[in-house]
């Protein structure tokens, strides 16, 4: 009797100690991320904003991963965009705020309660608009939006997905940090991207935003 008294319980702290050991998904998920952190790419988990689409494609629903550069030798525009069929589409969402004339935006109206969680979204800024997202097939897919803003691009995208296999089956560890090179890389150009046309645009207003691509690419 005393013997399977004693199996019971190793039986039991063996399961309790594999219950304890995170799945395979969950060590692939850490190990993104740690690599993504060593790469300076700030990754969080966070809550889907109410302008992207998270889970089940519906606005504001899930967690998603926010990876981002900061780059301090630039002054960007606050402005965001969408992912949509492979290619960086403008949002152009607004709300009752940010389609009143400045002028009318006054302190009364703002610090209303009833208007404090209201704030005015970033103007639409079509600068990157059909540019093609052109990153990994492993993480294309899986990416939602571009927050861009001050001196940081901020990508915000489904992480989880990659490290799964029934969405990227062909997922191995050696290929995490090239591929997350391949989006710093593109990150850090969007953001030069970003600030070449809006300088254009700034100085010499007759310049369309096809030849300061034209001025980027030969650079």
């Amino acid at each position: 009797m005393g013997m399977w008294i004693a199996i019971a319980i190793v039986l039991f702290v063996l399961g309790s100690m594999m219950a304890l050991k995170p799945s395979a998904i969950d060590q692939r998920l850490d190990k993104l991320r740690m690599t993504a952190r060593r790469l300076q790419l700030n990754p969080k988990l966070v809550a889907c904003p109410d302008w992207v689409r998270g889970k089940d494609n519906e606005y504001g629903r899930g967690m998603l991963g926010q990876y981002g550069v900061v780059l301090d030798n630039l002054q960007l525009p606050l402005t965001r965009y969408q992912a949509i069929d492979g290619q960086w589409r403008p949002d152009t969402s607004t709300d009752a705020l940010s389609n009143q004339p400045a002028s009318e935006l006054n302190t009364d109206t703002i610090f209303q309660p009833s208007n404090r969680s209201k704030k005015p979204k970033p103007a639409a800024n079509f600068n990157l608009d059909k540019t093609a997202l052109a990153l990994p097939d492993t993480i294309e897919p899986f990416v939602k939006a571009l927050l861009i803003k001050a001196n940081s691009v901020v990508i915000y995208w489904e992480d989880i997905a990659y490290v799964r296999p029934r969405t990227n089956p062909s997922y191995k560890a050696a290929a995490i940090e090239p591929d997350l090179l391949a989006l710093k890389a593109q990150l850090e150009k969007w953001a030069l991207q970003m600030q070449i046309l809006s300088s254009s645009a700034t100085n010499n207003p007759a310049i369309n935003n096809d030849d300061a691509v034209t001025n980027l690419t030969s650079l």
